[in-house]
């Protein structure tokens, strides 16, 4: 495709974390927009640890959810502290969104770092076909090509959470997802989305290139290489992985023409950054370097040195959660452990559920503690015979009811949300925010 010259405001944005090489100072006010299925789940934990070592607050979802209201548009009331006031500064924003930018503003400090990360639409597609199998855009279909051929004919957008069947990127970016490969206006509506995401967005990682985005990521924070070292999170087991043929990837991209255009120029540009940032040498030297500690820590950390089914996941507390046809694997620890090396091991691997209830604890303790009692009395009501215990059950209760809210409240067009964060999927223009 041809893509657009970069705004000059993406070019400020690279020039200033160039010029700071070598004197930058770390930062810590960030918003990373976490995107679907895109590897997006482990960036949220190096975050979290590095917020959680450093005693930074996080801008979590109110009332314990653990995503900011997603599908609805971003509100900063969604954020537990905000309506309270009682938060005065926010340094990392992190959890799901659909991404709105004057209301993410209102949230976050004017030095706000801001960064997202892409994959390949046709890789990503078939990851959302497994997880997310159970949405009415996807139940019918016997596989991914029987939804490609016959099922997207009837595609019905107002259907509880069949927006994550087409253009999954462009929706969480705050844009229409609904365009039709060959419609006159789609190289428009991606020029504007890119133009738009240029302007907002400080950088832009690719997940088929996982270790180099996290030595860019390094560089642009002003980081050292184990603030960005990491194990995969929310991976799933290889055994329901499915290999595309060529025609189906192909079928893919016209469906998800709008995601397709959005990768292909932030490929480009992902490595014109490396180019001006890092150098193609250095990235090679400094990806080696990130490996090998993954490789250490791993052997320090890890019983088996990697990833487990979650049957075999000794500690709850340490499984991830389930969703879908996908079985999303976990880690056990090696045992024996000292204090300071077990705290971070298990730091490493604990899932976004868990961790996300950790952080909210330590924030907001007297909240938490309502919330815990509420959902015991919840599970004790609804899950009688449940042998979840402990935080994992509670996390995973409150995950439950979480997506059971949303889904009520999108099916309940009467049920106002709020006025600004209401979700429209057919919008007659290319807009980002609803009116």
């Amino acid at each position: 495709m041809n893509t657009p010259t970069p705004s000059s405001s993406s070019k400020i944005h690279l020039n200033n974390i160039h010029d700071n090489k070598g004197t930058c100072k770390p930062k810590n006010h960030i918003v990373f927009l976490k995107t679907h299925k895109t590897a997006s789940s482990t960036i949220l934990n190096i975050l979290y640890r590095y917020g959680d070592s450093r005693n930074l607050t996080f801008a979590l979802p109110l009332n314990k959810h653990s995503q900011l209201f997603y599908p609805f548009f971003f509100a900063s009331h969604f954020v537990e502290g905000v309506s309270s006031r009682i938060v005065r500064e926010f340094h990392i924003m992190c959890n799901h969104m659909r991404f709105r930018k004057p209301e993410v503003v209102k949230v976050m400090p004017k030095d706000t770092f801001y960064f997202s990360i892409l994959r390949h639409p046709v890789a990503m597609m078939e990851s959302i076909f497994i997880y997310y199998k159970s949405i009415p855009a996807f139940h019918k279909a016997r596989n991914l090509d029987d939804f490609l051929d016959n099922g997207c004919l009837g595609y019905n957008t107002s259907l509880t959470n069949n927006h994550y069947a087409r253009n999954i990127l462009a929706f969480d970016f705050g844009f229409d997802n609904i365009v039709a490969a060959d419609a006159q206006v789609l190289e428009e509506r991606a020029s504007a989305a890119i133009a738009a995401i240029e302007q907002d967005f400080h950088l832009i990682l690719i997940s088929e290139y996982f270790d180099e985005s996290m030595i860019l990521l390094k560089h642009a924070l002003c980081w050292s290489l184990d603030d960005v070292v990491s194990f995969k999170l929310n991976s799933r087991s290889e055994r329901t992985r499915h290999t595309l043929l060529p025609h189906t990837a192909d079928k893919i991209k016209v469906w998800n023409a709008l995601d397709w255009r959005l990768y292909q120029h932030f490929n480009a540009t992902f490595w014109r950054k490396v180019d001006t940032l890092v150098t193609q040498e250095e990235m090679r030297r400094e990806v080696i370097r990130l490996q090998e500690r993954r490789a250490q820590l791993a052997k320090t950390c890890l019983k088996d040195g990697g990833a487990v089914d979650p049957s075999q996941i000794k500690d709850a507390g340490l499984k991830p959660f389930q969703y879908g046809a996908a079985v999303i694997q976990g880690y056990n620890l090696n045992p024996g452990l000292d204090g300071p090396t077990k705290t971070r091991c298990q730091n490493l691997i604990t899932p976004e559920l868990q961790y996300t209830d950790i952080l909210y604890t330590k924030q907001f303790p007297e909240l938490a503690a309502r919330h815990r009692k509420a959902t015991k009395k919840v599970s004790a009501q609804h899950q009688p015979g449940s042998n979840r215990t402990g935080m994992m059950g509670q996390v995973w209760t409150k995950e439950i009811h979480h997506r059971r809210t949303v889904r009520h409240k999108d099916q309940n067009k009467n049920q106002k949300v709020s006025a600004s964060s209401q979700l429209t999927h057919t919008a007659p223009k290319n807009t980002r925010h609803v009116p």
